[in-house]
């Protein structure tokens, strides 16, 4: 058994505002490596949270003596070859999603992990909201029934304003877009709860703002997604019978964030809000009910959409995981699982193109 768990990061977005206060309020884990891109980005990140090492190669943090656990926070266009080279050093690998570029590099991911003894997963933190949690239950135990639809709306509205910045998010060609960054989210939620497949999906995407100024202040064309609509079938399952899912994911629409799930069942009806809000309605009734569950709690100075409750759930779980030496973790997200999430993103990306369903 380990005695404590060394933490390099990749990137200094999400990590720093999420993954490294998760991880320092974790006991037996220490962030000691970061790396970034940028190297001043790198150095800040590392002298506020005190970490010993900063560097702008990543390939210096895997390879950290003291580092046991990577965490690809970048753009998914490095994701491969960062989880390879981790893989090749003996180093646990925790990739943002989507966690690769197209079918082809997840699946070269999945194969060199089946290789190893270590964790690979992708981070859907959203799965171990206390909410999410005990609706996964619920739909188990047979509280709604067969599930016959799914309704899931996200909205948030950063990037309707045309003065944010071109970045990697504006580019097809490094992975940005609504598409990967938040169906991917959608897609894992939907074959977790209801343990199926989704078998067809009919995918429109849109692009409003479609040119942005860089940091040079150049007009440049913006060539990603940020707006991401999906109509989908489900595979039966236990818990599925010819069902079908709506997902309406938007970057541009407000004025309140949203991200909510709704599952209609022959019985009733389950619905799940941003932080894990849960309500049910039985058949017949005309209203919603609260289920009473604990919500967790947030981080402190940063947006409170769920992401960042889920995540410090998630962190001491995946600490304890690696200290015990656990190669699974319940309810964890796998590089198998992501796999299965590209499949539908490559669909959802051809339906768009061809303007036609597409049978997975």
């Amino acid at each position: 058994m380990k005695q404590s768990v060394g933490i390099g990061i990749i990137g200094t977005g999400f990590a720093r505002s999420v993954q490294m206060p998760a991880f320092q309020a974790c006991e037996g884990a220490k962030v000691v490596s970061v790396a970034s891109g940028h190297i001043e980005n790198a150095k800040a990140t590392a002298e506020a949270f005190g970490i010993g090492h900063y560097t702008g190669d990543w390939r210096e943090t895997i390879a950290h003596d003291a580092v046991d656990l990577v965490c690809i926070t970048t753009p998914p266009v490095y994701h491969r070859e960062m989880a390879l080279f981790a893989f090749e050093h003996g180093k646990h690998v925790l990739s943002e999603k989507p966690m690769a570029m197209n079918i082809a590099e997840a699946e070269e991911m999945v194969a060199a992990a089946a290789k190893t003894d270590l964790l690979a997963l992708v981070d859907h933190e959203l799965r171990f909201l206390p909410g999410r949690l005990r609706a996964y239950e619920m739909l188990r135990d047979g509280a709604i029934g067969v599930v016959r639809h799914a309704k899931y709306n996200f909205r948030a509205s950063y990037r309707g304003n045309p003065d944010v910045k071109w970045n990697w998010w504006s580019d097809i060609n490094q992975g940005g877009g609504a598409l990967g960054a938040i169906n991917s989210h959608v897609v894992d939620s939907l074959h977790w709860f209801l343990g199926t497949e989704i078998s067809s999906v009919f995918c429109r995407l849109q692009t409003h703002i479609k040119k942005r100024r860089d940091s040079a202040e150049e007009l440049r064309d913006v060539t990603s997604d940020d707006e991401a609509n999906m109509l989908v079938q489900f595979a039966d399952s236990d818990l599925t019978e010819d069902a079908t899912g709506l997902v309406s994911v938007s970057m541009t629409e407000g004025p309140e964030y949203m991200n909510r799930i709704e599952l209609f069942g022959s019985k009733g009806a389950i619905r799940i809000d941003n932080i894990g809000n849960l309500y049910i309605s039985k058949t017949g009734d005309k209203d919603w009910t609260e289920v009473e569950v604990d919500l967790g709690h947030p981080i402190e100075g940063v947006a409170d959409t769920g992401f960042p409750r889920g995540f410090l759930i998630f962190a001491p779980v995946l600490v304890k995981a690696i200290t015990n030496g656990d190669t699974m973790i319940t309810h964890a997200a796998t590089f198998n699982d992501g796999l299965r999430v590209q499949r539908v993103l490559d669909a959802a990306r051809e339906s768009h193109t061809t303007g036609s369903a597409i049978s997975l």
